[in-house]
């Protein structure tokens, strides 16, 4: 019988996963314009924040949910890098001075901090740009991919999408934030992205319209148990394991599950939230393994 839960201490990563952020790497290195490549500086800056050490969950977990429909994954190693690509793109605007100005990520001076930033914005510009024609490279039937360009755009932008929750969480620094919006931030800012990258997964395989309905509402419940996760870590971590640092929600008074519910409630939070989503992925049994190992990782993780 499937789990539906998961054990309450910390996990590593499981082999697969490294077999899988290799075959990612090696996909965005493809994809990629070299250094050489005119103009070299944007290209450069490009791939600085793309290789700078991410675990690439997101493409991971478009990988392992197509694998739920089949063996042969290459495919999405398409949408999955284009994903990558949008989530790096956000992390190079995020750290800006304008936004949240941040000198260290994954450990590294932030890209606006190493190339200035008037390149640091292009170059996340250029990314958000690969990523559309990553997708509509990936082959698979040209209705395949119309729907993972749907998917992957709304879950960037502005309606219930990344752009939007970025948005309200800037609006809501040093203010009274309701559960309500606090849950909204946290479902559009950081959950949207992860469920377009299973929902991604599931599209480019072809899944019936029954499993992508079921895999979304799993990406949603797991991406936002990850990012109340992320809230805690920011408390009870250090910048030198977290690679960025640690004490910003505090400091500019962000609107957090801590902040608002305590630590103690927050982690009760995050692991209700993993039991649900967990529990949609039952109906595929042993087929669903790595990929409920993954969700098991995301809350259990430490930085």
């Amino acid at each position: 019988m499937a789990q539906t839960g998961f054990s309450p201490n910390p996990m590593k990563l499981p082999p697969f996963f490294e077999e899988d952020r290799l075959a990612v790497d090696a996909h965005l290195e493809k994809l990629l314009p070299a250094e050489s490549v005119q103009p070299p500086s944007i290209h450069t800056a490009m791939r600085y924040s793309v290789f700078a050490g991410g675990k690439r969950i997101r493409p991971i977990l478009c990988l392992e949910t197509a694998r739920i429909f089949g063996t042969d994954v290459s495919a999405a190693l398409y949408p999955g890098c284009a994903i990558e690509f949008i989530h790096t793109y956000s992390l190079i605007h995020d750290d800006l001075p304008a936004l949240d100005n941040d000198d260290l990520r994954r450990g590294k001076p932030t890209s606006h901090k190493k190339f200035g930033e008037a390149t640091a914005i292009l170059a996340g510009d250029a990314l958000l740009t690969q990523a559309f024609e990553t997708i509509a490279a990936t082959p698979v039937s040209a209705e395949r991919r119309v729907a993972m360009v749907t998917e992957i755009a709304t879950a960037a932008g502005t309606v219930k999408g990344m752009v939007g929750g970025q948005v309200a969480d800037l609006e809501a620094e040093g203010k009274p934030v309701s559960p309500e919006m606090l849950e909204y931030i946290h479902r559009s800012k950081t959950a949207a992205l992860i469920r377009a990258s299973i929902t991604a997964g599931a599209l480019c395989a072809g899944a019936p319209a029954e499993d992508v309905a079921r895999l979304r509402r799993f990406g949603e419940t797991i991406g936002w148990a990850f990012q109340v996760t992320d809230d805690i870590l920011d408390v009870e971590e250090s910048s030198a394991a977290l690679g960025k640092t640690a004490g910003k929600d505090i400091a500019q008074q962000k609107a957090t599950y801590p902040a608002v519910y305590g630590l103690e409630r927050s982690h009760q939070i995050a692991k209700e939230l993993a039991d649900k989503g967990i529990a949609e992925l039952g109906a595929y049994g042993e087929r669903a393994n790595r990929l409920r190992t993954i969700a098991e990782f995301l809350v259990l993780r430490r930085a």
